[in-house]
């Protein structure tokens, strides 16, 4: 049987930081496509979404997070310019100063309410968070 040809799987990560309340954490992308973004990347094979999770945001924050809770998957094809790509999102806390590393150029503290422009689907990833601090639902599935 031939092997399916199915989409990529991608972790993303809202971090809040304990210590800055309201806050999340972004980077700024140093690859195209570029701009603001979640910290997250690519599962890589023999790890699960948590592991990849946890070192996604070692690797471009520096920081060591407790992952929370999973709030949603996006998989809208034209999410990612890449190509078809499928993510897993987790909401995580925090504590210490993010660093930039590795796929970020930059990184910065933000009010979660108040966000620059956005790369890829993360502008409606950031209204399901705060759809979710508001009420405690989590992101409905999208169409």
């Amino acid at each position: 049987m031939p092997q399916p040809v199915t989409p990529l799987i991608a972790v993303d990560i809202i971090i809040e930081l304990l210590d800055h309340a309201g806050c999340i954490v972004l980077i700024e992308r140093r690859n195209p496509p570029h701009g603001w973004a979640l910290p997250g990347g690519f599962v890589d094979r023999g790890e699960t979404l948590e592991q990849a999770a946890l070192r996604e945001a070692a690797e471009e924050t520096g920081l060591k997070i407790r992952l929370k809770t999973l709030l949603g998957c996006y998989s809208d094809p034209q999410r990612d310019p890449r190509g078809h790509t499928v993510s897993v999102v987790y909401v995580a806390e925090a504590e210490g100063e993010p660093k930039a590393g590795d796929d970020a150029g930059k990184v910065a503290v933000m009010d979660a309410l108040n966000p620059p422009k956005l790369a890829f689907d993360h502008a409606l990833i950031l209204s399901d968070y705060r759809r979710f601090r508001e009420t405690g639902l989590l992101a409905p599935p999208h169409r």
